[in-house]
């Protein structure tokens, strides 16, 4: 067993290898998001142990908590329902994108910069210290969408070693990794005990979780899960945004400038995501206008959340 166990290991090494030859310019983007997270990690180590570093991390588990379960509860209609209108489900996911833009915009990109504008002295540097934070995000999903085994549906399997793995399994990685910048905003958020900044984007999140747990629910059984079994995988795809809450408090604690480059690497993964992949999916079927429409409410939705709870 332990052998098989190494040789697997090794053949994925290798893969991996020969992905990174194959596409330089992408790895250079994950090395380069990894040592800057790394850093962001490693200087909040110091503050890690306080007791207001211990409930901060508590709010930013119970949030990632709350996308989690969010992601669930969504999923809960599968049991009964096999399928849903195309167009429905491409105005959901298109809600749930304005629901992310928005949030990106009003919870992230706007606290980051004003927290960053007394930190650099004017409004141009704090704007200047998001836009690092975007383009880390950015890059951190470029690699990870490179190296990371995952299936979209209309564009087909990416990621080193992506023939090891079934469609279905790499549908669900596709899922659950896009679940990880949602949780590294919640951290983010909740990373200076902020109420105002953590608590509407966690609402957002959550409420942007529900469509997206009943849509990959829906695709699993139509691959020929069982009902149980694709609601009990669809809730699993949640299980990143706990992990990614944890992340995001580690990279925006520390030195002052952590926070406001860690809202915007948070922001930056977001719109990546929304504008990768979220977008392109609810435009594939011919229902532009109810993807968009969708989209414009979630956005004015997330917006009033934000400007109420704010």
């Amino acid at each position: 067993m332990k052998h098989i166990t190494s040789q697997r290991r090794e053949g994925w090494l290798h893969a991996l290898r020969q992905h990174a030859r194959a596409r330089p310019l992408a790895a250079l983007a994950l090395v380069v998001s990894l040592l800057a997270i790394a850093v962001l990690l490693a200087q909040s180590l110091m503050q890690a142990l306080s007791d207001e570093a211990r409930t901060i991390m508590l709010l930013a588990l119970m949030g990632g908590t709350v996308g989690f379960a969010a992601t669930a509860l969504g999923a809960v209609p599968g049991l009964i329902l096999r399928h849903i209108p195309q167009r429905i489900e491409d105005a959901m996911l298109g809600m749930a994108a304005g629901m992310m833009l928005s949030a990106s915009a009003f919870s992230l990109i706007l606290p980051g910069i004003a927290a960053g504008t007394p930190i650099m002295g004017s409004k141009l540097g704090g704007a200047g210290l998001v836009v690092l934070g975007m383009a880390l995000g950015v890059l951190l999903m470029i690699g990870l969408e490179e190296f990371t085994p995952h299936q979209h549906e209309s564009a087909g399997a990416f990621g080193a070693g992506h023939e090891r793995y079934g469609k279905v399994w790499l549908f669900v990685f596709a899922i659950a990794l896009h679940n990880l910048p949602e949780g590294m905003a919640i951290g983010v958020g909740f990373s200076q005990g902020d109420m105002k900044v953590g608590l509407p984007l966690m609402l957002a999140i959550a409420l942007q979780d529900l469509p997206e747990g009943l849509a990959v629910a829906i695709a699993l059984r139509s691959a020929g899960f069982s009902p149980l079994r694709a609601v009990l995988l669809a809730a699993a795809t949640g299980l990143l945004e706990p992990v990614g809450a944890l992340l995001g408090v580690g990279l925006s604690s520390g030195f002052a400038a952590a926070y406001p480059i860690g809202l915007g690497l948070s922001a930056g993964a977001m719109i990546f995501v929304v504008s990768h992949e979220v977008i392109p999916e609810t435009h594939r079927n011919g229902h532009q206008t109810p993807a968009t429409v969708g989209l414009m409410i979630g956005f004015a939705l997330m917006m009033v959340l934000d400007t109420t709870l704010g």
